[in-house]
């Protein structure tokens, strides 16, 4: 028999929270969040409150819990793309279609409730969320931005009967044995012939203070009609800024400045801390700290976190200038390869940039749809 309870006491998020951590015990490609922002997800300090509402379902079949999902009503996504959408994210199961839909059908009746009248995910409060099901590339790490999950997953939401919405893919880039000695070239005309030059910081906290309300701008700019994006917002804004202080290395940064000293474009790469929170299960433990350590000080992978143009300056090419400062980060250093993360499929613009790497599409996730 299954049950779906929606979560309530503590002994219910904890159960919501670990479930994952129990379905892939031993896979090694899952990478668990941080047991600390997962708790954060209730009450109050989920900093999407003030703009979105949610619900948490945790399924049992005979006593035991076998699935979980969280439901997002964003109403600032909704007011902004004139949609009546619930998002459901945080969805995992075992194989099995029973669980999967009735989580589906709470899930469902929970929308309907709200005079929603669409389910759309995976997706998370924002893009700054982990979204998009792993439909290729199951034998891949996951990155720490991205969830993995398994297989069957994608047949038992298609089989409840969600469509694509959207795809995105992932790549894997490395610096070529020959580089291309027009690129160098292209990159440094083009900041002679616009005036500009690249931004510096004694550090991370330098860098933050100088840049950090430069990058939200742009960034706002730049997403602004990529899919489903919605506005920063200040506590959004201080999340990222946190977050930053803890992973940010100068030496993985690139920041454009014009002639004013205005930030119009910047490129935000991360060492990847996949493997350094995997064993601990998300936990920040004091073995898991020394790994996290270990992992800033020397990379082997960087994940490419976040990359923002000002429109201006997109059409004449100035990401040329951090596609190079990406490249440089890859050669004569402990860097084995970059992790592009998630590219929409349809996005030529930024597909055409990686083009200069030795580059695999070694990943792809589905954004799916139901209307209900």
């Amino acid at each position: 028999m299954i049950e779906i309870r929606e979560v309530q006491t503590r002994k219910q998020q904890k159960e919501f929270i670990e479930f994952p951590l129990k379905l892939y015990k031993g896979n090694p490609y899952f990478v668990p969040l941080l047991y600390g922002d997962e708790k954060k997800l209730f009450g109050s300090k989920n900093i999407y409150c003030d703009q979105a509402e949610s619900v948490f379902y945790n399924a049992y079949k005979d006593g035991k819990m076998v699935g979980r999902i969280h439901g997002i009503l964003q109403k600032a996504a909704n007011k902004k793309w004139n949609q009546k959408q619930v998002r459901f994210t945080r969805f995992d199961s075992i194989d099995d279609r029973e669980v999967s839909d009735a989580l589906f059908d709470k899930l469902t009746a929970w929308a309907k409730e709200r005079g929603m009248d669409e389910l759309v995910g995976p997706l998370g409060f924002s893009d700054l969320d982990r979204e998009g099901l792993l439909i290729e590339g199951f034998d891949q790490l996951s990155t720490f931005e991205e969830q993995y999950n398994y297989p069957y997953y994608q047949k038992l939401i298609e089989d409840y009967g969600f469509t694509k919405d959207v795809d995105w893919v992932e790549r894997k880039l490395s610096a070529p044995e020959k580089v291309d000695e027009r690129i160098p070239k292209l990159a440094d005309m083009m900041m002679k012939k616009y005036k500009l030059h690249r931004g510096y910081a004694k550090n991370t906290n330098d860098f933050l203070k100088r840049y950090a309300d430069a990058f939200f701008d742009i960034l706002d700019e730049t997403y602004v009609n990529l899919y489903q994006t919605v506005p920063f917002t200040p506590a959004m804004k201080k999340m990222l800024i946190d977050n930053f202080k803890l992973i940010v290395d100068i030496k993985y940064v690139a920041v454009i400045l014009d002639e004013n000293d205005k930030v119009v474009c910047f490129g935000l790469c991360f060492p990847s801390i996949a493997k350094a929170v995997q064993k601990s299960g998300g936990r920040l433990t004091p073995a898991a700290i020394i790994r996290l350590l270990k992992a800033l000080k020397k990379p082997e992978v960087i994940d490419l976190a976040l990359i923002g143009v000002l429109p201006e300056y997109a059409r004449r090419g100035i990401s040329s200038t951090l596609i190079w400062g990406v490249m440089e980060m890859l050669t004569g250093g402990t860097v084995k390869y970059a992790e592009t993360n998630l590219n929409l499929e349809d996005n030529i613009a930024i597909q055409n940039q990686w083009k200069i790497f030795d580059s695999v599409l070694h990943k792809r996730r589905r954004a799916f749809k139901k209307k209900i």
